[in-house]
Order: C-alpha cells, then sequence, then structure tokens
C-alpha cells in the first residue's frame, strides 16, 4: 500500500510550482514595509530562530504561524506575509523555523515550537493566538495538548486555529516521505492530535479548503470530531490558497483568530 498520491497536493493544484516563489517574494517585500526583527534564536540550532514582527503601538497580543511542508521543507522567510492581517490589527506575530526530517522527528519538532511559543510569550504580553498550515496544523495542535507548554502561557491562549491539519500521522508510515520522517506506531500514537486529547476549556477551531485533496478534508473532520470542535470548510480554497485571508484583517479567518467581534 502506498498512500503517495492521497498526500500530494501540488499535482491536483494548477501552476503548483509557482506558489513557492510568490510566497518568498510577498513575505521579503513584507518585510520591507514592517518592522521586524529577524532571527530571533528561541533554542540553540541553527533553525532554532524566528522572525517577530511588531504593529506601531504597543501590541495587542501576539500571534503565532507555524508553516508546513511535511516537516521536510520551508523555513520561517516564506510566509512574513501572513502577518500582515494581524499587524493590520495590531497583533505582534512571532513566525518560527524549526528542525526538519531527516534531521529531527516529529516529537522533537513538537518540543521546539513549544520553546518558540514560550519565548515568543516572553517578549510580548497579552492575549496569545496559535495558527499551523498542514503539518504546522500539527504542531500547533500538539501544543493544546496537556504537557506541551507551560501553564503560563496557555493561561493567554485565546484561540487556535489548524489549518488543513495532519491530525492524524499513522496514514504516513505507507508514503514515500516516511524515509525521511521515519514514523512509527509509537510516535504516530505520541503525535497524532486526534489520537490525543485537548486541554480542557480551550478554544480551537479547525479550518480547512474545500477543494483540498479528501485526505485533508477527512483528517480535518477527524480532528474536529475526535476534539469535539468546530470545523470551517472555506469554500473555493484549495491546500495552497487557503492562507491568504491571513493577509486580510477583515477575512472571516483572521477575526477568528484575533478574536475580533462582529460590529
Amino acid at each position: 500500500m502506498n498512500l503517495d498520491d492521497d498526500y500530494a497536493n501540488a499535482a491536483y493544484i494548477k501552476n503548483a510550482a509557482s506558489f513557492p516563489q510568490m510566497w518568498a517574494d510577498r513575505a521579503a517585500i513584507f518585510r520591507e514595509h514592517n518592522y521586524c526583527e529577524l532571527g530571533v534564536a528561541y533554542g540553540l540550532g541553527e533553525r532554532q530562530t524566528m522572525d517577530l514582527f511588531f504593529p506601531k503601538q504597543a501590541p495587542k497580543g501576539l500571534f503565532v504561524f507555524v508553516h508546513g511542508g511535511y516537516w521536510l521543507k520551508f523555513d520561517r522567510s516564506s510566509w512574513s506575509h501572513l502577518a500582515g492581517a494581524a499587524i493590520s490589527r495590531g497583533w505582534a506575530v512571532a513566525i518560527p523555523s524549526y528542525d526538519l526530517a531527516p534531521k529531527a522527528r516529529i516529537f522533537e519538532m513538537t518540543l521546539q515550537i513549544a520553546q518558540a511559543v514560550t519565548v515568543a510569550a516572553e517578549k510580548v504580553a497579552g492575549p496569545i493566538a496559535l495558527a499551523g498550515h498542514s503539518a504546522g496544523g500539527q504542531l500547533v495542535a500538539r501544543m493544546v495538548c496537556p504537557g506541551v507548554l507551560g501553564e503560563n502561557v496557555v493561561n493567554r491562549l485565546t484561540q487556535v486555529v489548524p489549518i488543513s491539519p495532519v491530525s492524524d500521522l499513522r496514514p504516513l508510515m505507507h508514503t514515500s516521505m516516511n524515509s525521511d520522517l521515519k514514523l512509527d506506531e509509537e510516535e504516530c500514537a505520541s503525535e497524532s492530535p486526534a489520537l490525543l486529547l485537548p486541554r480542557d476549556g480551550l478554544p480551537v477551531t479547525v479550518w480547512v479548503g474545500a477543494d483540498e485533496r479528501p485526505v485533508f478534508l477527512a483528517q480535518s473532520k477527524q480532528l474536529a470530531d475526535a476534539w469535539e470542535c468546530d470545523c470551517v470548510t472555506a469554500v473555493g480554497k484549495h491546500h495552497f490558497d487557503v492562507l491568504e485571508p491571513l493577509e486580510d484583517p477583515n477575512s472571516v479567518l483572521s477575526r477568528l483568530l484575533l478574536c475580533v467581534q462582529e460590529a
């Protein structure tokens, strides 16, 4: 059994090859026009760094975005523009890199993101919102599970949004990616949010594009069902453009994340 095609997003998205360069270009332009601190260390490794973006006034809170890439690719530099909505709303934003497979296992990435959130929280006061995409959705969902984040950070969480998350890692053992991910039954059990229980009382909303591969729709529903939380299906969005609302301060996704009440 090989499930590579199930998880092949680019093969089913028009002009998919153009997206990574577009993301990098938009991110670079955003950094040129906004106040940021780049490469802030949260750990000892070369990739254990984050970019921090600040509004012109004192921040209302902190938004942390965790990128995807199947735990195999990308870094913080491609996603700066996704800070746009939060900055416009007066929030600071942290976008961390983290070690990738095969250098790191997924459980190690979980610990790194927890450290990144903790360090960012020490630098910015107020409420904290978390979102992550795809593999980053898995990592963000893990932050909601007991024993990952300290109480001082957990008590400040106001919204957590796993976007198109890979919430059950077990099928990935049957893909060619596993030659680098090195997943086994034990790690799948400990790192699959859909197989774990979240901490009580934390606000979680799963978000997924309506035009995504069936497996991502299924994985998103599986997490929402397991955690008894809302699952929003964004009409007309696929796995790559589902993130674009994070640039728009008036989008439903951004308003949800930043707890903006309807006028």
